[in-house]
């Protein structure tokens, strides 16, 4: 960089005043001139006020519309690049690059503003751009006004802030802009536009709406908004405005009924299906068609048409009570609507109840038969029924033709608009939603089978078996053993058939999401089975591969020239499909093996070193292991391709044993045997080759006799095997003693310290006499052999031979030593090698990259031609760089974050160490010296740290240089010096390869980048193509407070020069005022300090919503490129993966269905799996969800959204809608998934791709993993109140509908509707043993199929089962089906069963609350390494809600049924009836402590109960945090009844209210009641519990008096009570049928009354804190978490104190790592090895 340019970002901006063009590499690229100069083509244009000539087109804008200096300067270079890119990419190539191609603005330009002219159509207004579409016409005065929309639209959108959210906004704004500029062009009278003067952009237009910006981009879907509002826009007087109620299109209101309002038609499917199959069942016929053959059943089954009329009239009812608040003035045809809807929904209900009675009234009841009169009424039925359908049957001929529906919805007809207005809503999103018929057919069948099966179970095993018990139920009379409310036990009959039916209906409602587990899982394998994925699965299988791998690395990876009228022809298809096969099955003669002489093998051996280069950058192998594993340098004359050693081992020997076992056979046989092998044959020429090279280059003197005998042997053997006739020359039998020989040689050559030649002289001699002695078959005299050159002519007897021709190599030459280490490998090695690399990251990464390149992926462009792209990383202050004091700091066990890594990543330790040791470092202690910065980032590199991210994203970087090299070297200079290249091999007819030539030449000096000589161009090439932006929000603030993770960040921009920093800056401007800037910063490499690259002004504060997508929003603005990759904190990226980016990218050219991509999914590989058992659980379930899940839905399912951050989004059609995710508070929260919606719902395309991966790690600890699933579970329960949710549910087609809901919300209620149906069993059976139903039913029915079945797919669900076979499947996939099943099994010995129940509490507990009540909000999980134990305290706030409570109810109520249930007694019966409820229960209790490193430790238990009653016992202070006090925490719990509406308290009362039933049914168990059915049993009861309530009222005020200063007194209280107590209890004995059991009865009974009470005095908090009731309510609350906790503590305390239990339980958490040989003892006990 000169001074002559100003600071820049990516490349400086040529002027008139700049004549360097070559200061930069970019600016050595015609295109970016010819962009440059189109940009500074001012022409005639009327020049604005304070013009300068240096100033361009974007000058001259910012002149008339006022907008921020750096705002133009960023989009100058934004649009510079962007159409330089273009350029060089148009095809064909254009006459001059050095001048705009018109095809490359106007093709930018349909791109850029699309949706704007969709917009101004949609409103059927006529957009404001004056274009001609020929390109021929076209004049320098057009291409400049293309060029002002395109620059004038990018300006706005680089201010808008956060109007880039509401992109019909900005379109709003853009034309009246551009009607401004137009009318700028055409008038020269000097009239200025509306919006001008300095920042008059941001204060005029951008500020006005940014203050009222919540649900304001729907405004400008009424074309209303074209009358009503001003010009530039007034808020304050725009009536418009003013009087909106804040909801312009959809109010989300808080309720479950929105899932049926969102898939009314799954509902009505289900609901319908369910009356059918009663109806049908009811007869008792054994099939359902034989039922269905009797009229009166076809009679009854027409009762679905008033249910499904019913359902409608629901609907509209919903609609009007949920969206009422959306009609206004402006929306009178809505109200309209609403109301019709509602009318004809009741009338078809009337319509059907008179026909249907109709029927019944002409039925002979007499006669019992069916009149034609009867006949012709139930033909009217069927006519009226079909006029009903017809809306169904037209959506089905729409499903049918899936392109009529979308010509017909994309179309902005008024006529077309008028006849769907009684569907649906016209709004400017969810149109033209279909598919194309290949993608409709394969969804479809689909889900017909999914549903077939679940209909048939349904019909068989649920809902036919509950019809004879129903019956039986009917005609059963009961003695109710409690108070009867009600008419003779009638309402009780209904009401227990009721609580009967209700677990089946539960599940029948929600089992379809375990046939979609079930068939998703075998589509996807078969799916990603025809991806080929998996093919290689271990190094064995790389090793086998891996001669065909260097042809299709070059295949896949290098681009390949083809004439343009035969790309994307159907020809080129089949002959690339062609090819792929040949290369993936090794089969033809372009695919034989590679040899040395080829070009392209120069290429391969340089990414494959690179590749191996990283590994060990990554201290992932060993320097021995990059010796065995690369591609060496050919410095030794070979004439093969050198393979890795890897390859190459044990074939020697093999070969040697070959020879041997055919020593009388022919040349041939022999060569072919040794051929079948490629690895085999190039062993042994690699072995020959170096052994002669070293004999005569380097050990033997030149010049000498011994010399000239040795080049004569040589000559002697490579002449006889010319001719074919070796093994009839030579004893092959010799060869083992020649090779025991050759391996003493190489050992003694190996020792750098041998200065005497003596013991080298003598294993020459040895092998000189093995040779003529025992190797030649002819046995020759000493004149002979003098006479063939094969002995000395004058030998003196005091001389030895070779005792003077003998030379040492140099001990400094590592090259020498390096190529001697590998030529030992090759003659040694007797294993397979088969545990290299020793990581088990490295053999993961080398088999997917290896398998990768033999699936189908796009052909790579050259870089030049390869679209440019962005990677996206928000930061908000997570770890940046383990500080030292981090890594030595100890925990509470004594270990530290370095001695964890040491041990789990104990092989990467030792090779970091290594290679610390080969940079210079000489004693151990130096590592926290000189050292200290790359143990720091060794550290962090294997933590979730924001250091980590930015080395993986850099890759893309260092790829993309090394890539644009081989793309620009020529062929025979891809290494320093030219190659003389000449042929190597001739396939002979018998298919083996012979040996032609004994010669070749070297293949180059170097064979990594490292000595590589990257030219300019490389780097400039690179710079335009990828640029990375981390948005640190508050890298300011932390750099004013000397915040250390500043540095931090400063150090990676300093080490990383494609790496830019956004940040937030707040400006004080006044006491109370700030200016905030959007700021861009980076380090400059000549300056040596970091620089401002822009800072643009925004409308005020920049977080209005959720803070992480508000973060992206503001850095967006600083990404370049036509893609953006969005990437996460807790994400890694490899070199190798990094290497395919341009072929991923070229998958936007390529049609999916009827549509390109405009979101492409990217496979994740979760690196966090290997930590513990836990970790290993959640990596399973995360890698089927990011490879399985996401396969099936991206094909066929054809509903993938945006699910994780390796997506790559394309870019500009993003930008120009609404941006990269969605950001209003709480509903927003989980804002990843609604950028999927939202491209979903503007009729985009999402893709899903496994040939590329992105590293990701997820949380490792129970604390962090409950904290993620409450997160997600919240923010899927916020989703099910947006629009996006309801617009989806209705504007898809019905199967995309199933497949959208059973992946998102369905997947959550369904998991809610598990827990339901636990409740309602247990509930249900707890009301039939308490109110004698079920002994009743004993007497009459033993059996029922349908609660089999139904405890059968509740205890599946319970254990993980249905999420598990994702995971088996895709395991059996990846790695085989005996592993998999083992790694099930391990998974199930670990108790993986008792995390997934575990975590079902989790998601249901916090989905159904946020959908209640809401309170969703955004939870830290931490990404920290989690080895510590968790206290009781903490574990306990975090779960006694959502967790430990329901247990223990769950508990009390199958207590309560085994002490009152005739079932019960059988002990078999009862056992297998509540086993599920069982391991439910103790599941939640015990998996935070099971789950939690020394959680049986019997010391710890101790402490952590001591440390739980401190906590529940202080009082606290005024800044108290729930961590320290039991009270702050209490209320912090209740906080989400402060944001609940009126009927989320009502609902939360009536739940609320089960508690007192209890009580209810307990009373009258008690013996004191002598079955006594009275009323006035119940209310006694509830004097009881005001009796122990006053007791304990009286005790506290007692405590609170008299404790401290006048202690007697409070004893003699005390006695008071204790005695009264006793005198009352011995009363009851005497006088009544009073037991002591029936303290224990009641103790059961009043307990749960006592909770309800809190309960619901918690819903009233704010009338009653102002009383003295609620100091009670406290108080009486804390005893009732202290009684929680005991029976927490109490099985905790048991394992603890039971011997080995704490080791097994260390076993079940860290059993992966046991098995690596890991000493987590250590690390759980802290006792540490001494060294």
């Amino acid at each position: 960089m000169t001074q002559s340019y100003e600071t820049y970002n990516i490349i400086p901006i040529p002027n008139s005043n700049n004549s360097h063009p070559d200061q930069h590499p970019s600016l050595r690229y015609p295109e970016v001139i010819a962009a440059s100069s189109a940009l500074r083509s001012i022409g005639d244009l009327r020049l604005p006020p304070r013009w300068h000539p240096d100033m361009d087109l974007l000058d001259w804008l910012s002149l008339f519309f006022g907008f921020q200096n750096d705002n133009v300067r960023n989009q100058r270079e934004h649009l510079l690049l962007q159409l330089a890119n273009a350029q060089m990419r148009f095809s064909p190539a254009p006459d001059t690059t050095h001048h705009l191609h018109p095809s490359v603005l106007r093709s930018f330009r349909k791109k850029l503003l699309k949706n704007y002219k969709t917009w101004c159509s949609f409103h059927g207004k006529k957009h404001h751009l004056k274009l001609i579409n020929n390109h021929k016409k076209k004049t320098d005065n057009d291409l400049r006004l293309e060029l002002l929309y395109v620059s004038l639209y990018l300006l706005i959108w680089g201010e808008a802030a956060n109007l880039r959210f509401i992109p019909e906004c900005i379109c709003f704004i853009f034309h009246h802009m551009v009607k401004d500029l137009n009318r700028i062009l055409e008038d020269h009278d000097g009239k200025l536009p509306e919006v001008s003067g300095e920042n008059a952009f941001l204060r005029l237009v951008v500020k006005p709406i940014y203050d009222i910006y919540d649900d304001v981009n729907e405004i400008f879907w009424n074309k209303s908004c074209f009358q009503k509002l001003k010009w530039p826009i007034d808020v304050g007087t725009s009536r418009f405005f003013l009087y909106r109620t804040g909801k312009t299109g959809f109010v989300e209101r808080r309720s479950f009924w929105n899932l049926f309002r969102s898939f009314d038609r799954l509902w009505v499917m289900l609901i319908l299906f369910l009356q059918a199959s009663i109806i049908v069942s009811w007869p008792g016929y054994k099939y359902p068609w034989k039922a269905l053959k009797r009229r009166r059943v076809q009679v009854r089954i027409l009762t679905v048409f008033i249910t499904w009329s019913g359902l409608r009239l629901l609907q509209a009812l919903l609609d009007f009570m949920m969206q009422g608040k959306v009609i206004s003035k402006d929306t009178k045809r809505l109200g309209l609507r609403m109301f019709l809807k509602f009318f004809v929904a009741a009338a078809w209900i009337l319509v059907f109840f008179r026909f249907y009675n109709l029927i019944w009234n002409e039925w002979d009841k007499e006669e019992r038969k069916w009149s034609k009169k009867t006949n012709k009424v139930v033909m009217d039925f069927y006519m009226v029924a079909f006029v009903f359908l017809l809306p169904e049957i037209l959506g089905f001929l729409f499903l049918l033709f899936p392109w009529v529906s979308n010509f017909f919805e994309k179309r902005d007809w008024s006529i077309l608009r008028l006849l769907s207005w009684w569907f649906h809503r016209t709004i400017y999103v969810g149109r033209g939603l279909r598919e194309g018929l290949i993608d409709n057919i394969r969804y479809t069948l689909f889900w017909i089978l999914v549903l077939t099966t679940k209909f048939t179970f349904s019909y068989f095993l649920q809902i036919k078996p509950m019809i004879p018990l129903t019956k039986k139920i009917l005609k059963l009379h009961v003695d109710i053993e409690w108070h009867d409310f009600f008419d003779h036990g009638k309402t009780d009959d209904k009401f227990a058939l009721g609580l009967l039916w209700l677990p089946v209906i539960l599940i029948y409602l929600m089992d379809i999401q375990i046939w979609y587990s079930i068939y998703s899982s075998f589509v996807g394998a078969a799916v990603g089975l025809f991806a080929h994925l998996g093919e290689i699965r271990s190094m064995q299988q790389v090793k086998l591969r891996f001669q065909f791998f260097a042809s299709a690395a070059l295949f896949n990876l290098m681009p390949e020239e083809q004439s343009l009228n035969e790309r994307g022809t159907f020809m080129s298809k089949i002959k690339d499909a062609m090819r792929r096969m040949k290369l993936r099955y090794g089969f033809g003669q372009p695919y034989r093996k590679l040899e040395s002489n080829h070009t392209e093998a120069n290429k391969f051996a340089l990414i494959w070193n690179e590749i191996i280069l990283s590994f060990r950058e990554e201290d992932i192998i060993s320097d021995r292991e990059v010796e065995l594993l690369e591609l060496p340098k050919n410095l030794w004359n070979v004439r093969v391709i050198r393979w890795p050693c890897v390859l190459l081992s044990n074939e020697l020997l093999l070969a040697l044993s070959q020879a041997k076992e055919l020593a009388n056979s022919s040349d041939k046989r022999l060569w072919r045997k040794i051929c079948k092998d490629e690895f085999r044959r190039c062993a042994v020429l690699e072995s020959y080759d170096c052994i002669k090279h070293l004999l005569l280059e380097i050990v033997i003197k030149p010049g000498t006799e011994e010399h000239s005998i040795l080049e004569s042997l040589f000559q002697h053997i490579e002449k006889s095997i010319e001719i074919g006739k070796f093994t009839k020359s030579f004893k092959t039998t010799a060869l083992p003693q020649l090779h025991s020989k050759l391996i003493k040689l190489i050992e003694v050559l190996s020792k750098r310290t041998v200065k005497d030649s003596t013991q080298m002289v003598n294993i020459l001699q040895a092998l000189y006499e093995i040779t003529i002695r025992e190797f030649l078959k002819e046995k020759r005299t000493a004149e002979k052999l003098i006479s063939d050159g094969l002995a000395p002519k004058h030998q003196s007897s005091a001389n030895l031979l070779f005792e003077n021709a003998v030379r040492l190599p140099e001990t400094t030459n590592e090259n020498f030593y390096r190529q001697l280490r590998r030529l030992h490998t090759i003659l040694t090695s007797r294993d397979s090698m088969q545990k290299v690399p020793v990581n088990i990251m490295a053999k993961t990464r080398l088999a997917f990259f290896t398998n990768s390149l033999f699936m189908n992926m796009p052909h790579a462009p050259q870089v030049e031609k390869m679209k440019a792209f962005s990677v996206l990383t928000p930061y908000y202050s997570e770890e940046v760089l383990y500080s030292k004091e981090q890594l030595r700091i100890e925990n509470e066990d004594g270990i530290s974050i370095l001695y964890y890594l040491q041990t789990i990543f104990d092989d990467e330790w030792k090779n970091f160490i290594e290679r610390m040791r080969r940079e210079g470092m000489e004693n151990d202690d130096d590592i926290w010296t000189e050292k200290l910065m790359e143990l720091r980032l060794w550290a962090s590199y294997r933590g979730q740290t924001l250091s980590r991210t930015v080395r993986g994203m850099m890759y893309y970087y260092k790829a993309l240089k090394l890539l644009a090299f081989l793309d620009s070297a020529p062929d025979i200079n891809v290494w320093d010096g030219s190659l003389n290249l000449s042929s190597m091999v001739k396939e002979n007819k018998d298919g083996s390869d012979r040996v032609r030539s004994p010669f070749s030449h070297c293949l180059s000096n170097a064979y990594t980048s490292e000595d590589l000589p990257f030219k300019g161009h490389d780097y400039g090439t690179a710079s335009m193509k990828f640029t990375y932006v981390v948005a640190c929000q508050i890298y300011g603030a932390q750099k004013a407070k000397k915040d250390p993770r500043a540095d931090e960040i400063l150090a990676l921009m300093k080490n990383n020069e494609a790496l830019r920093v956004a940040y937030v800056d707040e400006v004080s401007t006044s006491r109370d005022e700030k200016d905030y800037y959007s700021v861009l910063v980076k380090y400059d490499q000549e300056w040596e300090r970091e620089v401002e690259i822009y800072r643009v002004k925004l409308p005020g504060p920049l977080k209005l919503g959720e803070g992480k997508p508000e973060n992206q929003n503001h850095a967006v603005i600083f990404t370049r490129g036509d893609a953006v990759q969005t990437i996460d904190m807790n994400q890694d990226n490899y070199f190798e993966e990094a290497l395919k980016m341009r072929n991923l990218l070229e998958e936007f050219n390529c049609y999916y269905g009827i549509r390109k991509p405009n979101i492409l999914g990217v496979r994740e590989h979760i690196f966090t799996g290997s930590v513990s058992s836990l970790a290993w659980f959640m990596s399973a379930q995360e890698t089927s969800f990011v490879t399985l899940g996401q396969r099936v839905l991206a094909n066929p399912l054809k509903i993938r959204m945006h699910y994780g951050h390796p997506d790559v989004f394309d870019r500009f059609w993003f930008l120009t809608r609404g941006g990269l995710s969605k950001a209003s508070r709480v509903i927003n929260i989980s804002e990843d998934i609604f950028a999927g919606f939202n491209c979903t719902l503007r009729g985009g395309n999402v893709t899903h791709h496994e040939y590329i991966q992105v590293g990701k790690g997820r949380d490792v600890g129970l604390n962090q993993i409950s904290l993620f699933e409450a997160k997600v579970a919240s923010g899927n329960g916020e989703q099910v109140l947006s629009r996006d949710v309801y617009r989806l549910g209705h504007r898809l087609d019905f199967f995309r509908m199933l497949s959208f809901y059973y992946t998102t919300v369905g997947f959550f209620f369904n998991t809610m509707m598990v827990v339901l149906t636990v409740y309602a069993f247990l509930w249900g059976r707890l009301f039939l043993a308490l109110s004698g139903f079920e002994a009743a039913m004993q007497k009459k029915s033993t059996n029922n199929k349908a609660f089999g079945a139904i405890l059968n797919q509740q205890f599946i669900i319970q254990l993980g089962l249905f999420t598990a076979l994702p995971m088996i499947v895709e395991n059996s996939l990846e790695h085989g089906f005996l592993q998999s099943m083992w790694d099930f099994l391990t998974m199930q010995l670990q108790l993986s069963s008792v995390f997934f129940t575990f975590s079902m509490g989790t998601r249901c507990h916090f989905f159904g609350r946020t959908i209640l009540h809401g309170g969703a909000k955004y939870r830290a999980t931490g990404r920290g390494f989690v080895v510590e134990h968790k206290s009781f305290a903490e574990n306990y706030r975090l779960y006694a809600r959502s967790h430990f409570v329901k247990a223990i109810e769950l508990g009390l109520i199958l207590i309560i049924y085994a002490q009152h249930s005739p079932v019960a007694r059988n002990t078999v019966v009862y056992v297998i009836m509540t086993i599920s409820s069982w391991f439910l229960v103790s599941s939640w209790i015990i998996a935070p402590f099971l789950f939690n490193p020394s959680g049986f430790d019997w010391l710890k238990t101790v402490n952590d109960f001591d440390d739980f009653m401190d906590w529940i016992w202080y009082r606290g202070r005024v800044f108290a945090k729930a961590e320290e006090s039991w009270e702050i925490w209490w209320y912090e719990e209740q906080d989400h009844l402060k944001v609940t509406g009126f009927w989320g308290k009502v609902f939360e009362i009536v739940l609320d209210l089960r508690f007192f039933t209890f009580q209810y049914g307990t009373v009258y168990k008690l013996r004191i009641t002598d079955g006594s059915t009275s009323i006035s049993v119940y209310l006694l009861s509830w004097i009881c519990v005001a009796v122990i309530f006053g007791i304990y009222v009286v005790l506290s005020f007692a405590r609170n008096k008299y404790e401290a200063k006048n202690h007697i007194y409070f004893r003699f209280v005390q006695s008071v009570i204790i005695t009264l107590t006793i005198i009352v209890i011995v009363g009851l004995l005497n006088f009544t049928k009073f037991r002591f059991g029936d303290i224990f009865t009641s103790l059961l009974a009043f307990i749960p009354t006592g909770w309800g009470i809190i309960l619901i005095a918690q819903v009233f908090r704010p009338q009653l804190r102002r009383t003295r009731i609620w100091k009670g309510i406290v108080s009486l609350a804390r005893l009732y978490d202290i009684l929680f906790g005991v029976i927490v503590m109490a099985p905790v305390a048991l394992f603890s104190w039971l011997p080995g239990c704490q080791s097994m339980q260390t076993r079940i958490l860290f059993n992966e790592a046991f098995s690596r040989g890991l000493q987590i003892f250590q690390i759980v006990t802290g006792k540490k090895t001494q060294t």
